[in-house]
């Protein structure tokens, strides 16, 4: 599929996975109404997680349009059969520029970044060196499990777009408790969803299910990126 086509279906709203030329598939949900989001994945799991196929259809319920994209180590580990470990995190910063760029000439609207654990760093990275509309992070991962001196904050002085994170409070990844010590920048916004784990799975005592924080999660990111007008078509000129 040309750009020129998929700036079309994303105008739109027209569902489905594409092959962009030059760049790779993209699956398409959503009408945009709140926004247009350039999803990518964690570390060990694509797009068709059980977390991001729930997410990305609860986001289309909320208004928000997700481009989901893969990082090519994983399209070759699934030809493979195997599992790989990712590439240094610097090369997949490049490649979702090259996607951000791409697609950003063809969006009706701002195109924000955002990504689960991994590709949630990824998508912030780029955003700290160029610029972004905004960010939406969903279980960022501050710092390795059991690890909790080794964060991976150095940038995030460096954001100046809106930023949300969406967290779980018992992510191992970094908790409520934890998180609560780290000087954020002030573009940066917290939404916790209670008893959540990294994949904002609670525990059964809780109450909660995972659909459920799930569905608060998306509906938090869509009144986020409406806020900040990411539904809204650029200025002409």
């Amino acid at each position: 599929m040309p750009l020129p086509d998929l700036g079309r279906y994303l105008g739109e709203g027209r569902p489905g996975t594409w092959q962009v030329e030059g760049l790779g598939p993209l699956d398409l949900q959503g009408d945009g109404s709140a926004g247009r989001l350039l999803l990518t994945h964690g570390a060990g799991a694509g797009q068709d997680s059980p977390f991001l196929l729930a997410l990305r259809r609860a986001l289309a319920r909320a208004g928000v349009q997700t481009l989901a994209v893969e990082f090519d180590y994983l399209r070759r580990m699934r030809e493979a059969g195997r599992r790989r470990p990712p590439p240094k995190v610097a090369g997949l910063v490049e490649e979702l520029a090259v996607w951000c760029d791409s697609v950003s000439q063809v969006s009706p609207t701002p195109l924000w970044l955002g990504g689960k654990s991994m590709g949630g760093r990824v998508a912030s990275l780029l955003a700290a060196r160029d610029g972004a509309p905004g960010l939406v992070l969903c279980g960022y991962p501050f710092h390795p499990p059991r690890k909790p001196d080794s964060l991976r904050l150095d940038h995030w002085p460096r954001l100046a777009c809106p930023t949300l994170v969406v967290q779980g409070t018992r992510d191992p990844f970094g908790t409520r408790d934890e998180v609560a010590g780290y000087a954020l920048p002030g573009c940066a916004e917290l939404h916790w969803l209670e008893d959540g784990d990294h994949d904002w799975k609670p525990r059964r005592a809780s109450g909660r299910d995972q659909a459920g924080l799930i569905a608060e999660g998306a509906r938090r990111i869509a009144e986020a990126m409406a806020a900040h007008g990411a539904g809204q078509a650029r200025p002409s000129g």
